[in-house]
């Protein structure tokens, strides 16, 4: 049985194994194993490969290596008398024995020449001592030979690279099973037993550690995990020794511990105080020494490569504590320090979110960091998470039915070592706004952890879930634990809760009447936005300015006054404090109000004919933009007396219009006539000074309407990416989610297409099940989300993705990669959606549908070119077998009437460390600012891409704040950086716009596709936008414009004086802006709903 003797041996024997030959008594072993070797038969050669070099096999070299097993164990047990007779024909022996092993493996080989590499001559030794009863000597040399397993690789280590041990200093270091195979074989040994069982226990242990897909397993963990595999393998004795092993060397960690903490304590460091008064909420003092700073510290490093140390850290986090200060601001400040050494060095985001994480495991769990340690994290998760459901239900704020689930199993599969990935951003977002809070108690306190609420969001996925609940369940969790995709924020907010109100948007039609304005426009619209939905619905049908009203017999005010009221509806009902209620109102342009409409966002003229809080929205036909290009006239309408006009579109839009423009001439209707070219110079010059309203196509939308069977598109919602069906009886409604792009290439940068077809499938099942489970405000939401089943998977990272590529966002590669990962992204999808049809049945309005014509969305592009009459300037074809998809579709039908939709993903990317869903990255360094507060954001691809050229350093975060995150005019950098990281706004708008027609070719719905113009023009806005309509787009997002930067320069020294004339060094510097970047910045405020992206 393993004791204390044996410990103790151990730990003198790993000294003496790692120590250096020169440090230790060398003997010629080999000479007396020289005379007692078998001579090979034969012309039989025998080779050994050790370190990629091949040799001739000597007997010599195994008389070495026994030999200088057998020294390191005779030191550890302090004998002197080691070189004698007696050991000396032991090793010879042992020489003998391999030599004959090997030559009877090899006598029978038809070559005439054997390799063997390191691993099996080790093994072969091994049982050479064994079959000599010198199982000690054989446990001394797999500790002498353990050094080499840790710089060695194997198949298993590179199935499960991803897995990382955490030592218990902090390290970690990569999975590797033949370190496991030497620890079991060392047991076995000491035990005088065969260890050949151990391969088998490594190997079973790995498979097993393949197939939980944690990232990080602590040593603690790890070595239950060898106990458990013992065990199941039948090695009791061998597991019990195991045990009484580990207990024994954990009571000398002990006291190791302690010996080494009075040592600490003992000493002082003049550059701190060792010992703060902190005052707790209850009115209590305690001592502060620090010790769980440290201890912060060390998890927060973990696999981090940080510009400073330890001690530099500690110092920098323990500015601003002061004697007597309370508990809660003492996290307060270690926690703002944390986040204030960002801008050192981007691995500084992901350490200030782990030291954000531990008090947060501190506020949910059962958990201390000093106490229990950061190993004890898995199973304070599966206890906490139990009790996190069941607290949730006892307050009201879960569902009870979270109880059906298998509880045990799915705390089993929460991996708490996920939350190594995030950064601070993500962690601070999710615990400002996410996760469930508690306020029934006088002190409100998280009920979740970041896995928590990942677990509980999918759990909500699939309560009705009929087959495999726990299976799908945890599919979901490992999506989001992996940041492989991510929902949108109502079903991140609402999702397992007892109001479970999941859909991201709603599309709505008000008619001309005031039972419609006010029920469909106003009411419902309030009840909507209470449930965090956003709106955007079409105001065109609302008769203009000046049109008789028979009922009253009097005139209308028009749309604008109706559309004020729906403006302080939206400021009235703010989703509960979580979320602003944000709507998008929409008109074509032939409606009389449409110059009003346009000055909507307006700071001047009468107020009560603006709308400051709502965003707007053109709906623009084909025929508008015809006549513009071809500068023509251009009649604006009354709609009441062109009621069919907003329900066509196409062929069918232009011949009705010019019909009504021929009554116009004869005097039956009223109709304005101005040049067409005004009217757009009037919405660009307004979209460029209010950021309103947006740029949208009708035609594109309805013409590849893969729903045109059963009704028309009446405008698009609040983000332009959804393009569904409207009208009197039905909401349109549409759930979101978006995969996360940049952890689905390989490590050439390539499409990992198995892995995203696996996380497409999963996705799409669970954005179909919310249609069932959703909680609808409305009946016309509820029957039109039902009837269709339309659903919006989308796509964020794509920037992180051509980091990872090394291609420059405005480049052919880049657009051919657009091409490609929106290709495979759809196919997957709507095959995807095909055979959840075949598993339930198609949507209800599946037949007639473009679907069941056998018209997929990329084949609709030739549709828009011949009814537009017009060339769409857009590549046809991919690379994936369509027909195929076909076939599948026609057999199954779909189950849903719409699968794709890229959505903004400002909040979801923040949380998942990617980049916002298409757009270019913004600067490589700025502060972003969201409802949690500001938060500096540096590029860490363009960090390391630095430190691989040893580049990166305080000077160069420096320049990087001064030159306000772009890099032209930092020498240093080489241009082959500068290009990689060109921003959006150097980068070219053509260059977006190819991109964005290639990706929505395969789109049945559209994306937001932000633009951006780094100053103010006309000429180049109009190109732009008239180029996305040549593209063939069917929606335009905001227009970004160049905002100034707030980035804090106080500390940054310039020592050039072309830039900084006058300043002293050390002294303040700040950049001066222009009168059109004040202005441009305060613009970006605005289109930001007040809450820009740059400025504070």
């Amino acid at each position: 049985m393993i004791g204390r003797n044996v410990l103790e041996e151990d730990i003198l024997l790993k000294q003496f194994a790692h120590a250096s030959d020169e440090e230790k008594p060398r003997f010629n072993w080999s000479d007396f194993a020289v005379e007692e070797t078998p001579t090979l038969p034969g012309k039989l050669q025998i080779k050994i490969e050790i370190g990629g070099q091949v040799r001739d096999y000597n007997v010599a070299d195994v008389a070495d290596t026994v030999g200088g097993a057998l020294t390191d164990l005779l030191l550890s047990r302090k004998e002197e008398n080691i070189f004698n007779d007696e050991n000396q024909r032991l090793v010879a022996g042992i020489a003998r024995s391999v030599t004959e092993d090997i030559v009877e493996q090899t006598e029978d080989s038809s070559s005439s020449e054997v390799t063997y590499n390191s691993v099996e001559l080790t093994k072969i030794i091994e049982r050479a001592l064994v079959k000599n009863n010198a199982h000690d000597v054989a446990r001394s040399l797999i500790m002498r030979l353990r050094n080499n397993v840790e710089h060695s690789s194997s198949d298993d280590e590179t199935k499960n690279q991803i897995i990382k041990v955490l030592r218990r200093n902090g390290k970690s270091v990569s999975w590797n099973p033949q370190k496991i195979e030497a620890a079991v074989s060392q047991a076995f040994l000491s035990l005088q037993l065969d260890p050949s069982p151990a391969a088998d226990v490594a190997q079973g242990l790995s498979d097993r550690m393949g197939e939980s897909e944690v990232g990080f397993i602590h040593i603690e963990d790890l070595q239950d995990k060898v106990q458990e595999e013992l065990m199941r393998q039948g090695h009791f004795k061998v597991a019990e020794a195991y045990i009484l092993y580990r207990a024994h060397r954990a009571l000398l960690r002990e006291v190791e511990r302690v010996e080494e903490e009075e040592a600490i304590a003992s000493a002082t460091d003049p550059s701190q105080d060792s010992l703060v008064l902190v005052r707790n909420e209850d009115g209590s003092t305690l001592l502060w020494d620090g010790s769980d700073l440290r201890k912060r510290i060390e998890f927060a490093s973990l696999e981090l490569d940080l510009c400073l140390s330890a001690d530099e850290i500690e110092r920098e986090l323990r500015r601003s504590v002061f004697p007597e200060m309370n508990r809660s601001d003492l996290e307060k400040t270690i926690i703002l320090n944390s986040k204030s050494l960002i801008e050192r060095d981007a691995d500084f985001s992901k350490f200030a979110a782990r030291i954000l994480l531990a008090y947060i495991y501190e506020e949910v769990l059962d958990w201390n960091i000093v106490d229990d340690g950061i190993g004890a994290l898995p199973a304070a998760h599966r206890k906490g998470f139990k009790a996190s459901i069941q607290r949730g239900i006892d307050i009201g704020r879960l569902n009870k039915r979270l109880r059906e689930h298998e509880i045990d199993a799915l705390a089993e599969a929460i991996d708490p070592a996920a939350d190594l990935d995030f950064d601070y951003l993500g962690v601070q977002t999710l615990y400002d706004r996410y996760l469930i809070v508690d306020k029934t108690t006088e002190k409100h306190r998280r009920l979740e952890t970041p896995q928590l609420f990942w677990m509980r969001v999918a759990m909500g996925l699939f309560l009705d879930e009929p087959n495999d609940r726990t299976d799908k369940v945890i599919n979901l969790y490992r999506l989001y634990k992996g940041r492989r995709f991510c929902s949108s924020t109502p079903t991140l907010f609402n999702s397992a809760t007892n109001h479970s109100q999941l859909s991201s948007c709603y599309l709505y039609k008000v008619d001309d009447s005031i039972e419609s304005i006010m029920q469909r426009g106003i009411a419902e619209n309030a009840y909507l936005s209470k449930w965090a939905g956003g709106l955007g619905g079409s105001w065109t049908a609302v008769r203009g300015t000046g049109s008789y009203i028979q009922g009253t017999n009097g005139e209308s005010q028009g749309v604008i006054p109706f559309l004020k009221l729906h403006n302080d509806q939206l400021v009235a009902v703010n989703q509960g404090g979580k979320r602003r209620g944000s709507g998008c109102a929409y008109l074509e342009s032939w409606h009389i109000d449409i110059m009003d409409f346009l000055d909507l966002r307006k700071n001047t003229g009468d107020d009560r004919r603006r709308a400051h809080d709502m965003n707007t929205a053109n709906w623009i036909p084909d025929l508008f933009m015809k006549r513009m290009e071809a500068r023509e006239d251009w009649t604006l309408f009354r709609s009441n007396e062109v009621t069919d006009l907003h329900e066509l579109y196409g062929s069918a839009f232009e011949k009705r219009y010019m019909e009504y423009e021929e009554k116009v001439k004869s005097g039956e209707i009223f109709g304005k006539k101005i040049p067409a070219i005004e009217l757009w110079k009037h919405m660009l010059k307004m979209l460029f000074e209010t950021g309103h309203p947006w740029i949208t196509f009708k035609d594109p939308c309805n013409i590849r309407n893969p729903q045109d069977h059963c009704g028309v598109i009446h405008s698009s919602n609040l983000c332009t990416e959804i393009t569904l069906n409207t009208g009197s009886e039905e909401t349109a409604v549409c759930n979101l989610g978006s995969i996360v792009l940049d952890n689905h290439l390989d490590e050439n940068g390539e499409i990992d297409h198995e892995k995203l077809r696996e996380t497409v499938n999963i996705a799409v099942r669970a954005l179909d099940n919310v249609v069932d489970i959703n909680f609808y405000p409305t009946e016309a939401a509820r029957k039109a989300n039902q009837r269709h089943r339309p659903i919006g998977l989308g796509v964020m990272g794509l920037q992180n993705a051509l980091f990872q590529r090394n291609n420059c966002f405005g480049s052919e590669e880049a657009v051919a990669f657009n091409d490609e990962f929106m290709e495979a992204i759809a196919y997957y999808a709507f095959e995807a959606s095909s055979d959840l049809a075949k598993e339930y049945e198609p949507y209800s309005t599946y037949e007639g549908s473009k679907w069941d014509r056998g018209l997929l969305p990329p084949d609709t592009v030739d549709l828009l070119e011949k009814e537009r009459g017009e060339k769409i300037d857009v590549v046809r074809g991919g690379k994936l077998d369509w027909d195929k998809l076909r076939e599948k579709i026609k057999k199954q039908g779909m189950r849903n009437s719409n699968v794709l939709a890229i959505a903004p993903t400002a909040t979801i990317s923040n949380i998942m460390g990617s980049s916002p869903c298409i757009e270019p990255t913004y600067k490589n360094l700025f502060v972003k600012s969201n409802l949690s507060g500001d938060f500096i954001v540096l590029n860490s691809y363009l960090v390391r891409d630095l430190k691989k050229l040893d580049l990166w350093g305080k000077d160069m975060a420096d320049q990087l704040k001064y030159h306000d995150g772009e890099l032209d005019d930092i020498d240093e950098i080489p241009d082959d950086l500068k290009k990689k990281y060109s921003t959006a706004f150097s980068i070219d708008h053509s260059w977006l716009i190819k991109s964005a027609a290639r990706r929505q070719k395969w789109i049945d719905q559209s994306q937001s596709l932000n633009l951006f113009i780094a100053k103010p023009d006309l000429k180049i806005l109009s190109h732009m936008y008239r180029e996305a309509w040549r593209s063939g787009l069917k929606t335009t997002y905001y227009l970004r414009s160049l905002a100034a930067s707030n980035i804090e320069k106080s500390t940054v020294k310039s020592d050039k004086e072309v830039r900084i004339q006058s300043a002293e060094e050390g002294q303040e510097t700040k950049k001066d802006y222009t009168s059109e970047e004040v202005e441009a910045c305060s613009i970006e405020a605005m289109m930001n709903g007040e809450e820009c992206e740059a400025c504070q």
